[in-house]
């Protein structure tokens, strides 16, 4: 099995009820890969960090048997930085600041030795982007996975339809969900998530379960810990 995960390799700031972080290490392709090193060795990670990004953490991903080949460096810029303010349910979250900083100019490159990838992973990045990486894989994999967020709701709905339109999976927050199809009810919002083009919907609550979705079936799943 062949992963490859596009997305983004980056810092956080995080406030929950219980506590609050400064900056640290985040990024939607960052947990993916290292979560998926625990199931498969064939991992292969296309990002853009700046030169801020600590090359201890790059080794850390390395030595999880993730190829990072296809992570670019930027001299003198710097990485993404996402800071957010979770409430009591820790279902809900504010935005407190999206700084895209490398993203503005990153432009994708998929090295030849990550061609032919089995499945494809494509984390929260802006939805032009996640189309250039879909278009730029010589095969389509058998399976794609991709992640949004409220901000690309916000900023660039029309390319995020068209990215929808494209994959197998759809993973989102209930709150996303909710913004996305301008329904309350999460089931009426899948149901019209669906229609937009996904195969399979996961709504994630944070707190609780995942609410995962095929065509007029869902079911809820505990998360694992």
């Amino acid at each position: 099995m062949s992963l490859l995960v596009v997305g983004t390799v980056a810092f956080d700031a995080i406030e929950t009820p219980f506590g609050k972080t400064d900056k640290i290490i985040g990024g939607a392709a960052t947990y993916a890969s290292l979560a998926a090193s625990y199931f498969t060795q064939d991992i292969n990670l296309v990002s853009v960090v700046g030169d801020d990004f600590p090359q201890a953490t790059i080794d850390q991903l390395n030595e999880h048997g993730i190829r990072t080949e296809g992570l670019q460096i930027k001299k003198g810029e710097k990485s993404f930085f996402w800071a957010g303010r979770y409430h009591n349910d820790m279902n809900t979250r504010d935005t407190l600041a999206t700084e895209l900083n490398v993203l503005m100019t990153f432009e994708p490159v998929i090295p030849e030795s990550y061609q032919n990838c089995t499945f494809l992973m494509l984390g929260n990045l802006m939805p032009s982007i996640q189309m250039k990486v879909m278009e730029s894989l010589r095969e389509r994999p058998k399976l794609i996975v991709m992640d949004t967020m409220n901000f690309w709701m916000e900023t660039a709905m029309d390319d995020l339809m068209k990215a929808i339109a494209m994959v197998d999976v759809l993973t989102i927050n209930d709150a996303e969900a909710r913004q996305l199809s301008n329904e309350y009810s999460l089931v009426k919002a899948a149901q019209k998530i669906l229609k937009m083009g996904p195969k399979y919907l996961i709504i994630k609550k944070v707190s609780t379960v995942l609410c995962c979705l095929i065509k007029n079936r869902y079911f809820l799943l505990p998360h694992y810990l």
